[in-house]
């Protein structure tokens, strides 16, 4: 609750407090209700009572419920400003923070989790605010001040009702005990269901493609019953609490009359309409108990799964990022190096060693070179890349930007050095104009000429010219090729203008020609940029300064086309998978 309480400004603690005032008000009008109907029941079988003094009872009654209607409406106005206003700060410390989560932070969650905290459970504190905060206050204020004023009545009418409210407790009691732990599943089970939901929208193609829908109905159809059936166990058991409830009052109320009538029987004419008086006002009294009873338990019943949606809110804000930020910027590089490895070994599972994914790696690149890595699958090409990015920290060894350890830069300073494409395109809803210049800050006007000149360059203006640069993007680029998709993405990257670019096996999707044209360009447009290329074509290499060769996460040679292919025996062997005697050797 301490994260709920950090969301709380002055208005809405003003709102707290306010609240709080007036739900006191408010039991104590629904308490002074029942007094009333006893000055009636006296005044009605009284002789000589005039109407006026029962219509001035009733008056008074009318008065008090009226009133107790106007300070719920009050204080449920503020519950839901506070619910909302909170809701709204809690679900921007999410976002904000799952922001700056590096791929190693989100992998420790995963993002489907990460979507349900930041919506439904969310959501379910805010109800819980909205319902739960009158609950929490109204109910133990009418529970002991009811229970104060039967004690007062009739000594026989308290030991009956207290004999009502032990069964009422071991019912609920009981239902606590069956109910929470299903209650604190409800969230893991809502994560899984995002997630297969998940897989399945995203991955629509490939289902349809291999006729895979019944496969994923089953995946879906496993979890779903698994939500469904934890649901409606809690559900069902809660279900019991109305009908019990209704029964209780009304055998509370019975229990109440056949006993008064017992003692109306034996009482004095004095002092029988005195004891038919307290019957009346006790039974009232006794009602208002059983209903705060009611409304603990539902809020007993929701504590546990708002309690669970608050520890895994403060699981996401209290996780410290594994990348820590440095604090240097806007530094002035004296380097000629643009890029350098120094002996970095690195692996996904820090706690297996022996599962390196890059060993001992060394190689520089200088400003305006073109670096090119090459290899098999899972050589650890693009591992390089989201190192260089620094989405993962290396195990061992160093990472020099500019002649600057990676680590003593900011984020912010750390990745407008770069210009990044990724192996897989990923485009934002919108249009072609807010992809491409995304990189703009909001509010700042798209430099126009600089963006044809990074369509042009990424050889997008054949379809560009045809949709326009208004023209609708879908999330994810669903409306495009895979090629478009591509070339969309690069042309994001040289937008930037960024003194280094990173090409993650980004031409792949790309016809040879288009490739060779791409990446003319790039050397005559972007000759003072240093460009990083992770491929696996070599007529996409072979024309860099420096070409990288990578075996199992080891550097397997290093040099330029020529060079390795007389000294590198992978390479050759990459070389003539792909090429002809005759082409290897222009």
């Amino acid at each position: 609750m301490q994260k709920v309480f950090r969301c709380m400004e002055q208005r809405e603690w003003l709102f707290l407090i306010f609240s709080v005032f007036l739900l006191i008000a408010q039991v104590a009008l629904d308490l002074k209700i029942p007094d009333y109907m006893g000055t009636v029941t006296m005044l009605v079988q009284t002789q000589g009572s005039t109407l006026q003094e029962i219509l001035e009872a009733g008056a008074m009654m009318l008065s008090c419920s009226l009133g107790s209607l106007a300070l719920t409406l009050i204080v449920t106005y503020f519950a839901a400003q506070i619910a909302t206003t909170v809701a709204r700060k809690l679900r921007k410390m999410v976002y904000d923070k799952t922001i700056s989560y590096s791929a190693a932070d989100i992998n420790n969650f995963s993002i489907p989790s990460l979507i349900t905290r930041c919506t439904n459970d969310i959501t379910q504190v805010q109800s819980f605010l909205s319902i739960g905060f009158i609950a929490l206050v109204r109910a133990p204020l009418m529970l002991i001040w009811a229970s104060y004023k039967i004690y007062s009545k009739n000594l026989t009418f308290t030991i009956v009702t207290v004999g009502f409210v032990v069964s009422l407790l071991v019912v609920i009691f009981t239902l606590l005990k069956l109910t929470i732990p299903k209650s604190k599943r409800v969230q893991t089970l809502t994560d899984a269901l995002n997630t297969v939901t998940r897989e399945h929208l995203t991955g629509i193609r490939v289902v349809r493609a291999y006729n895979a829908e019944a496969f994923q109905e089953d995946k879906f159809k496993v979890v779903n019953e698994d939500v469904t059936n934890t649901t409606t166990f809690i559900n069902r058991a809660m279900g019991i609490m109305s009908p019990f409830m209704t029964f209780l009052m009304s055998a509370l109320t019975l229990s109440i009359y056949w006993i008064g009538a017992f003692i109306i029987n034996q009482a004095s004419a004095a002092d029988k309409l005195v004891i038919f008086s307290d019957m009346v006002v006790f039974t009232s009294y006794a009602m208002q108990i059983i209903m705060a009873f009611m409304m603990l338990t539902m809020l007993l019943m929701l504590m546990p799964r708002t309690m669970v949606v608050l520890e895994r809110i403060a699981e996401v804000l209290d996780h410290c990022n594994v990348i820590k930020e440095g604090n240097s910027f806007g530094l002035v590089s004296t380097s000629n190096v643009a890029v350098e490895f120094r002996n970095v070994s690195f692996s996904y599972n820090t706690s297996k060693h022996d599962e390196m994914v890059l060993k001992d790696v060394s190689f520089k690149v200088d400003k305006g070179e073109t670096l090119a890595f090459i290899g098999a699958t899972g050589s650890g090409k693009s591992t390089i890349i989201q190192l260089l990015l620094r989405n993962y920290d290396v195990c061992s060894g160093e990472i020099f930007v500019d002649g600057v350890n990676i680590k003593d830069y900011t984020q912010e300073t750390l990745q407008d050095k770069f210009g990044y494409v990724p192996q897989k395109a990923t485009l934002f809803s919108g249009d072609v104009r807010s992809n491409v210049a995304y990189c703009e800050k909001l509010g700042c006007s798209v430099n126009s000429e600089q963006l044809k000149k990074a369509v042009y360059i990424a050889q997008a203006e054949d379809f560009v010219n045809t949709i326009g640069l208004e023209g609708a993007v879908a999330q994810g680029g669903l409306n495009l090729s895979g090629g478009q998709k591509q070339r969309l993405s690069i042309a994001r990257a040289l937008y930037k203008q960024a003194p280094i670019y990173l090409f993650d096996d980004c031409f792949s999707a790309l016809d040879y020609r288009t490739d060779f044209k791409l990446r003319d360009a790039i050397s005559k447009q972007l000759s003072n940029a240093t460009k990083i290329y992770v491929a696996q074509r070599i007529s996409t290499v072979k024309d860099a300064h420096q070409i990288i060769v990578l075996e199992n996460g080891e550097v397997a040679g290093c040099g330029t086309h020529a060079q390795l292919l007389n000294d590198c025996s992978i390479y050759q062997e990459i070389v003539a998978s792909q090429l002809s005697s005759a082409e290897a050797a222009i």
